[in-house]
């Protein structure tokens, strides 16, 4: 049966994915094209813009660490283990995630790339607004005691999820998923005076 051409589209959006996690940003059309197993022309058939295309690739592996998040926390209504969930899926999986090797190849192309830059700068904002919002919501039915204002505690957890996520990437031989995501418990007990148990 052939593809249908949303189908088409979302083998695109990953090969691009891949092909960017391989060779970075600034990946070329044909790179594209032998990930996704297709000519450049019929990649540019339906992406005429290849720029576009990597766009929209990072947007689609951008969901993973927001929208993702978001939908695995609805109807959790105690703030704890909402707290928790968010913070043990936001690192990547081992040093192999390519959806974060791709983020990271994102970040490097930033300076060089405003749209990129809005991006991640879009994806930060939308990160530290989720989690400030567990915290005034924890703080508000009294289940937090905040040792700071909600906002800050939110941006400094999107960046321990930023700092220890690269050094996962890195491969540091004392640094896993499980320790880094236990190390950012440890300050998010600190700042919410909670105990946030792990198995949550």
């Amino acid at each position: 049966m052939a593809r249908t051409n949303s189908a088409r589209k979302a083998d695109l959006l990953e090969a691009a994915q891949r092909a960017m996690a391989a060779h970075g940003a600034g990946v070329r059309l044909n790179q594209v094209a032998q990930h996704a197993g297709l000519t450049s022309g019929a990649v540019l058939y339906h992406y005429p813009d290849l720029q576009e295309l990597l766009v929209d690739a990072n947007r689609a592996g951008m969901e993973r660490f927001y929208d993702e998040r978001v939908r695995a926390i609805h109807g959790v209504t105690d703030p704890a283990r909402r707290l928790v969930v968010t913070i043990t899926s936001g690192l990547p999986i081992d040093e192999e995630d390519e959806e974060v090797r791709l983020l990271c190849a994102l970040g490097g192309e930033a300076a060089r790339n405003t749209v990129y830059a809005v991006l991640l700068t879009s994806l930060y904002d939308r990160q530290v607004a989720m989690y400030q919002s567990i915290l005034e919501s924890g703080a508000d039915q009294g289940v937090f005691a905040l040792a700071g204002d909600a906002l800050t505690i939110a941006r400094n957890l999107v960046a321990l999820e930023d700092a220890y996520g690269y050094r996962i990437m890195a491969g540091h031989p004392t640094l896993d998923t499980r320790a880094c995501a236990e190390l950012i418990l440890g300050y998010a007990r600190l700042a919410t005076n909670h105990p946030l148990p792990t198995e949550a």
